[in-house]
């Protein structure tokens, strides 16, 4: 999807990254280790890799060294931590910073709203532990800060895409210390902890799939991911958030792409009325059935938009400066002190002995006033 600007903007890429330190946090996962593979095609002179996932981190080091042609700077390092630590704010200081810092360490799920406990944690994670990482970089301000957003971060129903929507505010209003870029961008196909890459692991299983029937969704491959965020980060000005270019006609539901899956794999598809049903079925293809049983079925939990959408009625779109992607432009400097107070509220929020989900649903909505919040008292957890 991306190759034309790619070509396009190669000689800026090289002497933007050519020789430049590079810190990429949460650089194990999906997005994190597809952002690497791109970037290293520009030859940066160091790359710094911080992952919690210590084996995740083990797996992308032997994939990079096992691969054929792939660039691998001399100063090359992983580490197993968390960014929130204080080990990481010991190795950020010691090394007094980086060229390019790009931060994918995030909750990333609609099933991360359940209740107040996970709800906690995903904001943590989204808004007030980036807080503190864009302070410990003003210590040792960047050339450039790169983070992802999320197409739900647009007229945002759930609380990830709010949280998603305030780091927005967030990082931009420490746009005077340093430029700030982000993309808010499609479903990355089969990547970790998706529902498509929950397909795979369930045919390997033999066990059924299920899947809404009503929800559609836009996808681009693991590459394509990287690819949009090295372009973002890179070529974006300050304050811009980048998207891929695509209509509704590209959108797949997920019933669809389940269907298409297992005729890939040769099945044919056996419709259920319930999860219970299709789990007794799946036991037939451990006898070497070909008739594999799904169930599909409307969306009733938490959080779940119906469809997909990057840009607002009150955001303004350059859809020149490239041939794949649409920037959002001319997003001003949010003012600090109304992004602060949001912090406050929340941190005083969470540690209160008792605090409820509605509670900070509206703490969210107060900042947020077209956060419409869709709850249904269902999770995902609680279906197959």
């Amino acid at each position: 999807m991306f190759i034309s600007d790619l070509d396009v903007f190669s000689e800026q890429l090289h002497s933007k990254i050519n020789n430049r330190s590079v810190l990429v946090i949460g650089g194990a996962g999906s997005i994190g280790s597809s952002f690497i593979r791109v970037i290293l095609r520009y030859n940066p002179s160091e790359l710094v890799v911080v992952d919690t996932n210590e084996n995740a981190l083990a797996e992308l080091t032997r994939d990079l060294r096992s691969t054929k042609g792939m660039y691998v700077p001399n100063e090359y390092k992983t580490y197993p931590m968390d960014f929130d630590s204080q080990v990481f704010t010991k190795m950020f200081c010691n090394h007094k910073g980086f060229d390019i810092v790009a931060n994918f360490s995030a909750h990333k799920h609609v099933r991360s709203e359940k209740d107040i406990f996970s709800v906690e944690a995903l904001i943590q994670n989204n808004v007030l532990h980036a807080k503190k990482l864009l302070d410990t970089l003003c210590l040792f301000p960047p050339k450039v800060y790169f983070c992802v957003s999320t197409d739900k971060a647009a007229n945002p129903v759930n609380i990830m895409g709010a949280s998603k929507r305030v780091m927005e505010d967030l990082i931009f209003s420490y746009s005077d210390k340093f430029p700030v870029k982000t993309a808010r961008f499609a479903n990355v196909a089969f990547s970790n902890g998706s529902l498509p890459a929950g397909f795979l692991a369930r045919i390997q299983h033999l066990q059924p799939l299920s899947a809404p029937m009503d929800i559609k969704r836009y996808f681009v491959s693991p590459i394509e991911s990287g690819e949009i965020c090295v372009l973002s980060c890179i070529l974006g000005k300050n304050r811009e958030i980048f998207y891929p270019k695509l209509d509704e006609a590209q959108m797949m539901s997920f019933d669809q792409i389940a269907e298409d899956l297992l005729h890939t794999y040769g099945f044919n598809v056996c419709y259920c009325d319930s999860d219970e049903e299709a789990i007794d079925k799946a036991e037939n293809l451990k006898n070497g059935s070909k008739d594999y049983p799904v169930h599909f079925s409307k969306s009733d939990t938490s959080g779940e938009k119906s469809f997909e959408e990057f840009v607002t009625d009150t955001e303004e779109s350059d859809l020149n400066r490239f041939s794949s992607l649409g920037v959002i432009i001319n997003k001003p400097i949010p003012d600090k002190n109304n992004v602060n107070s949001l912090i406050i509220k929340l941190n005083n929020a969470f540690n209160k002995a008792e605090t409820t989900k509605e509670e900070i649903v509206d703490i969210l909505r107060e900042y947020l006033p077209n956060f419409s919040h869709i709850e249904t008292g269902k999770s995902l957890d609680s279906k197959m």
